[in-house]
């Protein structure tokens, strides 16, 4: 029986999957949301320590840096991964530009200024009319700043840090989901179809009227697309034998 991961996006928790956690638990899968990226400084060292804490083969399903994660994990044990869902992410490192972006938004939010810079930074997460929706803008600006300012530039160095995952994707053999929302533009569908056309076993699929958050902005139409997908992989992917608790 697999266990399915989900794997959170850079400075995100549990939060993020607050609409998919119940539905795939409801439809009898067995699902834990990882936090690695809260401990551990590097994306290989988080890989590793998610490679050791959790056991037996398992369905990675990872948003942004999450995806990202999931890609790591792959590279450091493939035999381990029975199948991955790539949401909203890439293959590609940080191009020198968006490492100065970063750079610059770490000064901002050593100095205090981490609300203005995320609320400036909604107006790319969001679908464009999701964008505009002030209690919306809230929420991501609420889920970012729990984990504090630490996390927040932490994490950003990390993937500033990440290796081309790019080299390694036609050597995975597992089944893949990529999706990306038609109005992402942190991680535009370029990337998630260079992704897809370079692993054999991949599906792509793109999530319409949602940007990069799209387990918040279309929570149904991602529920759908990861249940088919799990069906798909058969009776093994995550399910729960017996009776069902919610946990």
């Amino acid at each position: 029986m697999f266990e399915i991961v989900l794997l959170p996006g850079l400075a995100c928790d549990e939060s993020l999957w607050r609409d998919q956690v119940p539905a795939l638990r409801a439809a009898g899968h067995r699902v834990t949301v990882t936090d690695v990226h809260r401990r551990h400084p590097g994306l290989k060292q988080m890989a590793r320590a998610l490679l050791q804490e959790h056991v037996g083969p398992l369905v990675l399903v990872g948003s942004s840096m999450g995806g990202m994660l999931a890609l790591h994990v792959h590279r450091e044990a493939p035999d381990r991964v029975a199948a991955m869902a790539l949401l909203s992410t890439t293959a590609q490192p940080d191009t020198p530009a968006l490492i100065r972006l970063r750079s610059d938004a770490i000064v901002e939010f050593q100095q205090g200024r981490a609300e203005a810079v995320l609320r400036v930074n909604a107006a790319f997460a969001f679908h464009p009319e999701h964008a505009a929706d002030a209690a919306r803008v809230d929420d991501y600006v609420e889920l970012i700043l729990a984990g504090g300012v630490d996390q927040l530039i932490a994490q950003n160095r990390a993937v500033m840090a990440r290796e081309d995952m790019r080299p390694w994707l036609h050597a995975v053999r597992c089944p893949v989901l990529v999706a990306c929302g038609d109005a992402d533009l942190l991680t535009p569908l370029a990337m998630s179809q260079e992704i897809a056309g370079a692993i054999p076993q991949a599906q792509l699929e793109q999530v319409e009227r949602a940007g990069h958050l799209m387990t918040w902005e279309q929570p149904e139409a991602v529920n759908r697309l990861l249940l088919q997908w799990l069906a798909d992989l058969g009776p093994a992917a995550g399910r729960r034998p017996g009776p069902q608790t919610q946990g």
